[in-house]
């Protein structure tokens, strides 16, 4: 039985991690849980899964679930317990699932602890690619992907060389407002963006499918994933979300993954890695589908795609710049201190103003994100 610590059990990615969990007992135990501050569904999953350890953000938080939980599960507070989770000695598995920059530290405990991850915290490579990187390498360790682009990719990857890909296409939804007119992007409200057609995700990665930022992080993850130079990343747009992503190879072969939109296959699929284990799931049906079209993004009316190649090809801290600022004004759009199209535009100043720093140190990486966030917040005025 593999024993696993899932970072952000409370979140879409950790809700459906449990689900496979659930349905794998004799596979799977979640040995310790962590959230921000939903104690009401932590509690729900401590009487269910009866885990080890738990962590909240808040005393306070914690104070009131040791009172709804008085039994022997170890409550832990802040980040030194998130640390005590990631690293914790029976669990072999961590599965990574944290929102945001926050998830970064409690990921590199986990790898210098011998972990193996299951990575759904894109910002762990986006910001700090070149040492996880090192990390693995210096270490041994391994690192599956859990986004169902970078899972379809490693899976598009099994026996290939990675000296014969010539193209890594990353599929993308379009979110909501793909035929949306570019001059009623302003009036866009928080519970207009947050319906998205085919994914359902937390609030934060939402709005980034609405913007397409989650597709350019992504295509900053997957430069550090599959070892590959910006020109060989490209994003198509592919409404229907069946196709999850495709590799074409130096003799023009193109390999795709398919499968349903439902994030529970790429985790489940990560967890059991390099088995494939039976589910339930509902199946595939392409006659019932009948048609999947592709259409190029459009950067002009999506700028947050353009930004993000920038901040890749800039590289240094240029990527935690691009990611603090998007972390930052996401945050302000739904709290409706700014507009849905002040997201990319607070984002390009920040990478206008804010110097880059090379070859950067995970120092440098925290600083970046501490400098930015507080330019941002300038910004915004809160």
């Amino acid at each position: 039985m593999q024993s696993i610590t899932i970072l952000g059990a409370t979140g879409s990615i950790g809700t459906q991690t449990l689900d496979v969990v659930r349905a794998n007992p004799d596979r799977y135990r979640a040995a310790c849980l962590t959230t921000n501050r939903n104690i009401e569904l932590l509690a729900d999953q401590i009487a269910e899964f009866h885990p080890d350890l738990v962590v909240v953000r808040e005393v306070r938080a914690a104070e009131e679930l040791r009172r709804r939980n008085p039994g022997d599960v170890e409550i832990l507070v802040g980040d030194e317990g998130l640390l005590r989770a990631a690293t914790y000695p029976d669990v072999e598995v961590v599965m990574s699932a944290m929102v945001g920059f926050a998830g970064l530290v409690p990921t590199i405990a986990a790898i210098r602890a011998g972990k193996r991850i299951a990575l759904a915290n894109k910002e762990t490579l986006v910001v700090a690619g070149e040492l996880i990187n090192c990390l693995l390498k210096d270490l041994g360790g391994s690192l599956i992907p859990v986004d169902s682009e970078h899972s379809a990719i490693f899976q598009c990857l099994a026996g290939e060389s990675p000296s014969e890909i010539e193209r890594i296409i990353l599929t993308a939804s379009g979110g909501p407002f793909r035929e949306l007119p570019a001059e009623e992007f302003a009036r866009i409200t928080p519970e207009r963006a947050l319906k998205h057609p085919n994914w359902s995700m937390g609030p934060k990665i939402t709005i980034d499918s609405a913007t397409l930022m989650n597709k350019g992080l992504e295509v900053i993850e997957a430069r550090w994933l599959f070892d590959t130079l910006p020109g060989q990343l490209s994003v198509v747009v592919h409404p229907q979300s069946i196709i999850h992503s495709m590799v074409e190879f130096i003799d023009g072969s193109v390999k795709a993954q398919l499968g349903l939109p439902d994030m529970r296959l790429p985790i489940q699929y990560a967890l059991a890695y390099p088995e494939r284990i039976a589910n339930a799931h509902p199946r595939l049906s392409l006659s019932a589908l009948g048609t999947l079209t592709f259409f190029e993004p459009d950067t002009g009316r999506f700028p947050a795609l353009r930004l993000a190649y920038e901040a890749l090809e800039r590289m240094g801290t240029a990527p935690a710049i691009l990611n603090a600022a998007n972390e930052v004004a996401v945050a302000a759009f739904l709290d409706g201190t700014i507009t849905f199209t002040d997201i990319p535009r607070l984002i390009e100043r920040a990478l206008a103003e804010i110097p880059v720093r090379d070859a950067p140190t995970l120092d440098d990486i925290l600083e970046a994100d501490t400098t930015t966030r507080r330019t941002v917040r300038s910004y915004t005025g809160c």
